[in-house]
């Protein structure tokens, strides 16, 4: 049986809730469903389903649309919640992969082209450089202030590039050193 059908049949319970978000109220409209197969062919694993469309409410216009399936058994005071940690999950995911996309990580689809573990040992490079960007953030003085200094993220991985293209640096101190003081002294690399 379809969400159609079962919707047609009065089966889709809806709650509505009216929110404020700070700047003008929203109305969170939840349709749910306890206990939909997964797919219309058997075995399919029985799933509880809900939807959430927020609208503004001076001039209905849809602002959000999603909708999530998940274990927990959905009741009217319930599907609210989970709707609302679907939809911040989500942004989260959305966010952390267009870091990954497009500040500097070219994390792409073409990943799986490789030979045999070339696709997983990329991606796996990609989030531990991904994690120790985000750890030196929160924890190293020097790389704070290079990326005040610097501005975006892809453009701090350019200036890298450049700088260790044609001069070497004994450490990743002295690195940010001479990035942050251009009158630290350094060593030329040998081209040949």
């Amino acid at each position: 049986m379809g969400l159609n059908y079962l919707e047609a049949n009065g089966e889709v319970k809806t709650t509505q809730h009216r929110r404020w978000n700070g700047k003008y109220f929203e109305i969170w409209h939840c349709r749910y469903l306890n206990q939909i197969p997964l797919r219309d062919q058997q075995p399919a694993l029985l799933v509880n389903w809900c939807e959430l469309k927020i609208h503004r409410e001076s001039d209905a216009q849809l602002l959000y649309h999603n909708s999530w399936i998940t274990n927990h058994f959905l009741t009217p005071h319930i599907v609210l919640d989970v709707c609302r940690a679907g939809r911040t999950r989500w942004r989260t995911e959305n966010e952390n992969h267009n870091i990954l996309k497009n500040r500097g990580y070219h994390l792409e689809h073409n990943f799986g082209h490789g030979k045999q573990h070339l696709a997983s040992v990329l991606l796996t490079l990609n989030l531990l450089a991904f994690l120790l960007h985000t750890v030196l953030g929160l924890v190293d003085e020097r790389y704070q202030r290079i990326r005040v200094q610097r501005g975006t993220r892809k453009g701090f991985f350019q200036d890298i590039l450049s700088l260790t293209k044609y001069l070497f640096f004994e450490s990743w101190h002295h690195l940010l050193d001479f990035m942050l003081d251009d009158s630290v002294s350094l060593a030329v690399s040998n081209s040949s």
